[in-house]
């Protein structure tokens, strides 16, 4: 059998699951974020995509197998050539015509439906498909989390209308529940924002962990889940109608750049005072395109996706500016800058700031600020949003009692795309009176891979990986301890056969080996079922020990191969 493990840490490696998959040689390294699965990782992969498969077929999905390699026509069409970025990877054939690597399918599936689908009999409809996708991630890191290349499966629904949509979007939420319920992962639904995938309505199906990427608000006190980006923070009660507007003065505050310096000198509360944030743009080619100054309350934080979103524009597309670049144009001085001196710049201002009075900002002007500066009066901006992270400890947007956070792993997410590529793409149907109707599409995506490091990151103790039995790459494992004992030999391959025979899937380690050896392997592959042969062997006796327990027993050797059975029945499909 092909299988190599490793006694020490990889020093690439990070996080448990990229630790324990490297050590356990079921994941093999070929550039950084590329990797090859070797046969047992491969095994446990392929019982994932099982699991997927048997629940979008049983939702009502058909599966298919497109190529990766797009044509940029199609990226072109949608809007996303320019739009996606960077880690959108683009390529050349031999006749100079452009290409990328696809991160994502919804240019070709809106392609095939709007090539095939013309009546509104024809739908609903649900295709996905199980495929190695790319992006050229900029920092890959923490193995199969966040990698240029991963397998993913993507579906993609077609609907008449939004309330067809509704009901697509349920099944597939639905199927993501039991999903990765049968994973044996602990997870949770959460409001995401749609990012790069486009449309209006997303849901992020979130792995708890503390190594996650994704940080996550919740309530305890009603069901708002969220994540960070999406989640959305109220704004503070506006000031009292009686409290006065002052007039503005332009006071000295010598050396307070910072929000607590400024307000520490002045003896003012964070909450008096306006944070403001620089930045450039940049439009397709790369080229600047406009400075922006957003503006929060100071004790707040700037949510940047919420800012991207406020300015309709592409991620990829916004860097903080060189402040002294920015002053030549705009009159912003780095650390003093306020909302009433700033020109040439679009002002995004927080929807907070609108309801509170005699603040104080910069001066834009070296060490000066400007107290009792007051929104409509003193400043305006350009775009109102709400631009708020929602702090742990911060009213709950739907209760209002205290918010907490935690960290989680993004294993999938599912999309309202509604009428943005069909629209975009020209994909219609008829209705029976041979009218047309852009069809109204939805999107769900699973990170096969990240599911695989997901369920390592909760399954795994010092020893190594525990694998729930329905995607353990093998269910049970048999340890010879004497290969050379005649007796422990014969009841190996017996116990070995009867458990094959009943469907158990079940190696058996007769190496040449200490039995030390043998068990630190077991446990570090994270086989569920461990039956050990050793010195009672011939008295009709063997250990038997569960990988996810400490306890281990010894039972006679009937008894043994029909708990393992049995255990298997139970839990080996998940279903």
């Amino acid at each position: 059998m092909y299988m190599k493990t490793l006694r020490e840490v990889p020093t690439e490696a990070e996080i448990p699951s990229h630790i324990l998959l490297l050590r356990a040689g079921m994941i093999r390294k070929l550039v950084s974020g590329v990797y090859g699965f070797m046969p047992l990782g491969w095994k446990t992969l392929r019982k994932i995509e099982d699991i997927v498969r048997e629940e979008m077929d049983a939702a009502g999905a058909q599966e298919i197998l497109m190529s990766a390699v797009q044509p940029a026509e199609l990226w072109e069409e949608s809007g996303r050539w320019s739009a996606y970025g960077p880690e959108l990877w683009r390529i050349k054939d031999r006749n100079g015509r452009d290409f990328c690597l696809g991160p994502t399918h919804e240019e070709i599936f809106t392609d095939i439906i709007r090539d095939t689908v013309s009546s509104y009999r024809q739908l609903p409809m649900n295709l996905y498909q199980i495929q190695t996708k790319y992006r050229d991630e900029a920092r890959p890191r923490f193995g199969l989390m966040r990698s240029r290349e991963f397998i993913m499966k993507d579906a993609y629904s077609f609907d008449l209308d939004e309330e067809g949509l509704d009901v697509s979007y349920r099944d597939m939420y639905d199927a993501y529940d039991k999903i990765f319920t049968r994973c044996g992962l602990k997870f949770r639904p959460v409001e995401a924002d749609s990012g790069a995938i486009g449309g209006k309505g997303s849901h992020e199906f979130t792995a708890l962990s503390e190594v996650g990427e994704s940080e996550i608000a919740y309530c305890e006190s009603c069901d708002m889940a969220a994540t960070l980006e999406k989640a959305e923070c109220k704004d503070a009660t506006p000031s009292p109608e009686s409290e006065t507007l002052l007039p503005m003065e332009e006071v000295n505050t010598p050396g307070t750049k910072t929000i607590e310096e400024v307000a520490g000198f002045l003896g003012l509360p964070k909450e008096k005072t306006i944070k403001a944030l620089l930045f450039e743009t940049f439009d397709e080619e790369g080229k600047h395109a406009n400075y922006v100054a957003a503006f929060v309350r100071g004790d707040r934080d700037l949510n940047m996706t919420k800012l991207v979103n406020a300015l309709d524009i592409p991620e990829h597309a916004i860097a903080f500016a060189n402040e002294e670049e920015m002053g030549k144009t705009t009159g912003a001085v780095g650390g003093f800058t306020g909302p009433t001196k700033l020109h040439d710049c679009i002002k995004v201002v927080d929807s907070e700031l609108l309801g509170l009075k005699n603040m104080c900002a910069g001066a834009c002007k070296e060490d000066h600020h400007i107290i009792n500066v007051n929104y409509g009066r003193d400043y305006e901006g350009d775009i109102i949003a709400n631009l708020k992270v929602l702090k742990e400890g911060d009213p709950c947007p739907i209760c209002g009692a205290p918010v907490k956070h935690t960290r989680g792993i993004e294993v999938g997410q599912v999309f309202k795309l509604r009428t943005k590529y069909s629209e975009a793409m020209g994909a219609t149907y008829k209705d029976d009176n041979q009218q047309e109707h852009p069809i109204y599409m939805g999107c769900y995506g699973i990170g096969v891979t990240r599911t695989m490091a997901a369920i390592i990151e909760q399954h795994h103790d010092d020893h190594g990986i525990i694998w729930p039995i329905s995607v353990a790459p093998y269910h049970a494992i048999i340890t010879l301890v004497k290969p050379e004992d005649e007796v422990q030999k014969e009841v190996s391959e017996r116990i070995y056969a009867e458990l094959q025979a009943a469907g158990v899937e079940v190696l058996l380690d007769d190496r040449d080996e200490r039995p030390g050896v043998k068990f630190n392997d077991a446990d570090l592959l994270g086989i569920p079922i461990r039956i050990t042969v050793g010195k009672l062997a011939g008295e009709g006796v063997v250990e038997y020990k569960l990988r996810r327990d400490a306890d281990k027993s010894e039972l006679p050797i009937e008894q043994a191969i029909e708990e393992a059975i049995k255990l298997v029945a139970a839990e080996g499909s998940g279903r």
